[in-house]
């Protein structure tokens, strides 16, 4: 969905359709709207705080613990953080983190000389574990946990 002013419309229209957007699919109308609907609520607000302030904490407990976090912290979501600084890949520390369920996405950090398949870090977000109900205090249970499971494998 892209919204705009009207001035910009038929600019829009004229490069997104029919190239890349095909006819109007009932299902993911339906869903917007829903979201749309969940985002005016003040609960919304709420639990997007939440999502910023649990990845704040899991960035500082992590770097509290030795582990680099790119750019030193986050203000949204999500953050990177550097595992081959330990001699862990992304890919390595991402399939030992899933082992013990813990989701988290390889990923390449700036000026990263690795390959994108098996780059020098992993992201890792907040929002699946806040909607699950957990708080600050969780988090740095989450944060420890992920700490030993990668320093157990790490060089240093």
């Amino acid at each position: 969905m892209i919204f705009l002013r009207k001035e910009f419309s038929e600019a829009v229209n004229k490069s997104v359709f029919p190239g890349l957007q095909g006819g109007p699919h009932i299902n993911q109308i339906a869903a917007v709207a829903v979201c749309l609907k969940e985002a005016m609520s003040p609960n919304f607000k709420k639990h997007a705080r939440q999502v910023v302030k649990n990845a704040r904490v899991l960035a500082r407990e992590l770097q509290k613990r030795g582990w680099r976090i790119i750019s030193g912290g986050t203000d949204s979501h999500l953050f990177l953080v550097d595992t081959w600084g330990r001699g862990l890949s992304g890919k390595t520390a991402q399939e030992l983190l899933e082992a013990e369920k813990i989701i988290v996405n390889k990923n390449t950090i700036p000026y990263d000389t690795r390959s994108p398949f098996d780059p020098s870090g992993i992201r890792i977000g907040t929002a699946a574990v806040t909607t699950s109900g957990m708080k600050e205090k969780d988090i740095i249970k989450i944060a420890i946990k992920i700490d030993k499971i990668l320093k157990k494998h790490a060089n240093h």
